[in-house]
C-alpha cells in the first residue's frame, strides 16, 4: 500500500506537468481552431533559453522571467503571425503539417546549434525527503504537484472570473457574436497564444530537472500531453488536468506493476480506449457541425 501511494503521488506530479502542456492544446483549439503539434518543443525551447540565461549569470528566477518575455514574443506572437494566421485560412491540415515541420526544425536546430547531449537543469526545490505515515515523499514531487495544480487553477480562475478571460471564452465559443459585442477578437486570440507560451515555459521549469535539457525531450512530452488533452476532452480546459493526472498515474503504475517497457505505451492505450468509447473525452462535450 505504501508503494502504491508513492507511485500515485509521483504520478500526480508528472501528470500535473502533462496537464500544463495539454492545457495549451485545449486553449489554442478553443480560441483559434489551431492544433499545435510542436507543443512539446514549445516546452523544450524555454528550457534551453533558461540554461543560456543561467550561463550568462542570471539566477533561476530571473532567467525564468526573461524566458517568459522571449516565449511570449517568439512562441506566442511570432508563432501566431508567422504560422497560424496565414495557414488557418486554408483549413486545419496546413497548420497540422506546418507545426509538425516546426517541431522537427526546432529539435534539429537545438541539436545543431547547442548540443545533442543531455544537460542537467537546476531544480526549484531542495533535495529533501519526507516520510508521512510510512510514505516517502520528495519535496520535488510535492512542489511540482502544488505548482502545476496552482497554475492550472489560476488559469481557470483567470478565464472564468476576469473580463479578459470571459472575452477569450466568448471568442472561443462564437467569433462572430464576440465581434458584434465589441470584443477585439485578434487581441483575445493573441492572449491565448501568449498564455500558451507562458504555460509551456512553466512546464519547462518543472519538468526539465527530471527529464534533463535535451533536444528531443519535447517529443515524448508533447505526445503525452496531446493524449492527455484528448482523454480529458479537447474542448474542455478542465479536462486537461484530469487527462494529465490519469496519464501520469497510469504510467507509474504500469512501470511498477507490469513492466517499465510498457510505460510509454499506456498513454496510447488510454487514448485509443477513450476515442473508441467516448470520442469527446471524459469531460468534453459533443460538437455538432452543420455542413
Amino acid at each position: 500500500m505504501t508503494d502504491f501511494l508513492q507511485l500515485l503521488l509521483s504520478g500526480c506530479a508528472t501528470g500535473g506537468i502533462y496537464a500544463l502542456a495539454a492545457l495549451g492544446f485545449t486553449l489554442l483549439w478553443q480560441a483559434s481552431g489551431t492544433i499545435n503539434f510542436a507543443q512539446g518543443e514549445f516546452v523544450m525551447l524555454p528550457a534551453f533559453l533558461m540554461l543560456g540565461f543561467g550561463f550568462a549569470g542570471l539566477p533561476l528566477p530571473l532567467a525564468f522571467l526573461a524566458t517568459c518575455v522571449l516565449a511570449v514574443a517568439v512562441l506566442g506572437w511570432a508563432f501566431k503571425r508567422g504560422v497560424a494566421d496565414p495557414l488557418l485560412r486554408h483549413g486545419l491540415m496546413p497548420v497540422v503539417v506546418a507545426t509538425i515541420g516546426l517541431a522537427i526544425a526546432l529539435r534539429n536546430g537545438v541539436r545543431a546549434g547547442y548540443s545533442a547531449e543531455a544537460h542537467p537543469f537546476p531544480s526549484l526545490f531542495a533535495d529533501r525527503l519526507f516520510t508521512v505515515a510510512g510514505v516517502n515523499v520528495t519535496l520535488a514531487d510535492l512542489g511540482t504537484l502544488a505548482l502545476a495544480l496552482a497554475l492550472v487553477l489560476a488559469t481557470q480562475a483567470f478565464l472564468n472570473r476576469t473580463v479578459t478571460g470571459r472575452a477569450m471564452q466568448a471568442v472561443a465559443q462564437n467569433t462572430e457574436s464576440a465581434t458584434v459585442l465589441g470584443i477585439n477578437v485578434p487581441r483575445m486570440v493573441f492572449y491565448v497564444f501568449a498564455l500558451n507560451a507562458l504555460l509551456a515555459t512553466a512546464a519547462a521549469l518543472l519538468v526539465t530537472p527530471t527529464y534533463l535539457a535535451k533536444f528531443d525531450m519535447g517529443e515524448g512530452l508533447g505526445t503525452k500531453a496531446f493524449f492527455a488533452a484528448i482523454i480529458g476532452g479537447f474542448n474542455n480546459s478542465r479536462g486537461a488536468l484530469l487527462g494529465g493526472v490519469i496519464v501520469g498515474v497510469a504510467e507509474n503504475l504500469a512501470a511498477a506493476y507490469i513492466s517499465p517497457a510498457y510505460k510509454d505505451a499506456v498513454a496510447l492505450l488510454l487514448f485509443m480506449v477513450v476515442i473508441l468509447f467516448k470520442p469527446e473525452g471524459l469531460m468534453g462535450r459533443k460538437e455538432i457541425r452543420k455542413v
